[in-house]
């Protein structure tokens, strides 16, 4: 894969987290999106989310200089999908889209959306070090 593929995934994923919780969180005012999982999804961690993409823009272009900060963002991403995980098993979706259909659209993507750009920031974070050991 090459480099300029990579940055524009990094954008990619930036604005995943920005557009996707603005969006889906009608700016931030979305209360059953935040009542679902208050202690990952309320109104700070909402903002969390959106500087951590805001964070995946900034180093696109400049990634394979910070090794250890995709590795950051690997380790961030599987946090999240942990917490998913454990929220998806112990709760009903369909409780959420009843109550909210962009909230439900949120917690029915977020997981996934979160495991793929884990995998891909743990493959990046691999090459890049790898380059740096020869």
């Amino acid at each position: 894969m090459s480099s300029k593929i990579i940055s524009k995934l990094f954008v990619m994923a930036g604005f995943s987290n920005v557009l996707g919780v603005l969006l889906l969180s009608r700016g931030l005012t979305n209360q059953v999106m935040m009542d679902a999982q208050p202690e990952v999804m309320g109104y700070f961690g909402l903002i969390a989310i959106v500087l951590w993409g805001l964070a995946y823009i900034a180093v696109a272009k400049s990634y394979a200089a910070v090794p250890w900060l995709i590795a950051v963002f690997a380790v961030e991403k599987l946090a999240y999908v942990i917490v998913y995980l454990q929220w998806f098993t112990s709760h009903s979706i369909s409780t959420v889209y009843e109550r909210d259909a962009f909230a439900g659209v949120f917690y029915s993507i977020y997981g996934l959306n979160d495991f793929i750009f884990m995998l891909f920031f743990g493959w990046v974070f691999i090459r890049v070090f790898r380059k740096t050991k020869t």
